[in-house]
């Protein structure tokens, strides 16, 4: 099928079906820090489309709110939220880390970021992005078996045994399966849709920033790590969608995307936003790349953003039926990595080889962390650190051995 010509019907229930997937996450950070979620979702639609317009719209990348900021904006906004116009200025001034990294990206060019990160690299960051995920699917799918397994097998059946357009969507139709099995049960909660209040979002829905120096100091550095993870997640972007988009339209254009996302996200009083792996796994599951779909759900966004009711509605869903989706859509995106490590031919007989991957898994996954600061690197960040400088390492001290990338 030639995606790049079904009809905008089509195009709109493959875009819906990629909301589905950043829906939970997107409002789950805001409400975690005292942000307000609709607003969050408009961020999330705008910034979508300042990304896309930055890329040349190419790159097929939904943005969402990055948890990795969750600690320092709740320490900044305090308990009762009124530190939150200092932290949004924290927020403001981590996207212009983006924006200086973005810089160093351009003028090291791609030739430095292939060094960077090769395939013995990325390929074990993609699968530490997808694994330290997978326990967030399983403990979400944990909280009712019966409903996320209806989700789970009913994405199997059509991705196995539909064709046609069906073969498109099986997130969407997973989500609905459950949702209905739950619906019948009596196990959905109306009460977010209740609880809307008015049809449109008003003025006292915003927040505005206000900067301070220790707030920005406590926010600002953080993203150090949510550049390494936005590598990370290009890179999987990439390697799904079977291009390099560390080449065109380059990674300094990618992170000056996310940079500017971000900091409109903080001057309307949304939170940080980043590349969303959830979308990614969307990607890998339906084999549609059309990026224009993910501009769909982008527009979608904004409407749910501005309309409360939808908004309310979706937040029904239960979490069990989200589980089962992202128990597929994580463990496509590990899957991803062990097919990097595959295409690239690496020869794992080589002890350099063997040791890059090992430091990544490990600490991807193995839950260490360092503090430097007010910061602590970790998880997705750490392993990508860890695995760039190890294998800058061992090319110096075993400069005879060949590259296998």
């Amino acid at each position: 099928m030639d995606y790049n010509t079904i009809g905008w019907n089509k195009k709109l229930v493959l875009g819906i079906q990629h909301v589905f997937a950043m829906f939970g996450a997107t409002v789950l950070m805001p409400a975690l820090t005292g942000m307000d979620p609709s607003v969050a979702l408009l961020a999330a639609g705008i910034g979508t489309f300042i990304f896309h317009g930055v890329t040349g719209g190419m790159v097929p990348v939904f943005l969402g709110s990055s948890f990795a900021f969750i600690g320092a904006i709740k320490v900044v906004a305090g308990a009762d939220g009124s530190g939150l116009p200092e932290a949004l200025g924290g927020v403001i001034c981590a996207g212009f880390v983006y924006l200086l990294m973005s810089l160093v990206v351009k003028l090291g060019g791609v030739a430095f970021m292939k060094r960077l990160f090769p395939a013995v690299v990325t390929g074990p960051v993609i699968m530490v992005i997808g694994l330290s995920l997978a326990p967030i699917g399983v403990s979400m799918a944990s909280s009712d078996w019966l409903l996320s397994m209806v989700a789970i097998l009913t994405i199997i059946a059509v991705s196995c045994f539909l064709k046609g357009f069906f073969k498109l969507v099986p997130i969407l139709i997973g989500i609905l399966a459950g949702y209905a099995v739950a619906a019948a049960l009596g196990k959905v909660d109306y009460s977010p849709m209740q609880g809307a209040g008015s049809l449109f979002i008003g003025s006292d829905n915003f927040v505005f920033p206000t900067f301070e120096l220790s707030a920005i100091l406590a926010i600002m550095p953080i993203a150090i790590v949510s550049v390494m993870e936005h590598i990370g997640d290009i890179t999987t972007n990439g390697a799904v969608v079977g291009k390099d988009f560390f080449k065109k339209p380059g990674l300094h254009r990618t992170l000056l995307g996310d940079g500017l996302a971000t900091i409109f996200s903080g001057f309307i009083g949304g939170p940080p936003n980043t590349t969303y792996s959830e979308n990614t796994g969307v990607l890998a599951v339906t084999k549609n790349y059309n990026p224009a779909v993910i501009r769909i759900a982008a527009a979608v966004a904004i409407i749910l953003g501005i309309v409360s009711p939808i908004g309310g509605f979706l937040q029904t869903i239960p979490v069990a039926v989200m589980g089962g989706v992202s128990f597929i859509l994580f463990g496509m995106i590990a899957s991803v990595g062990i097919r990097t490590i595959s295409n690239a031919q690496l020869d794992f007989n080589r002890s350099r080889n063997l040791i890059i991957v090992a430091l990544i898994l490990v600490c991807g996954l193995g839950g260490v962390k360092i503090p430097i600061g007010n910061i602590t690197i970790e998880g997705i960040g750490l392993a990508a650190l860890v695995g760039m400088v190890a294998n800058l390492a061992l090319h110096i001290i075993l400069p005879d051995d060949p590259d296998n990338d």
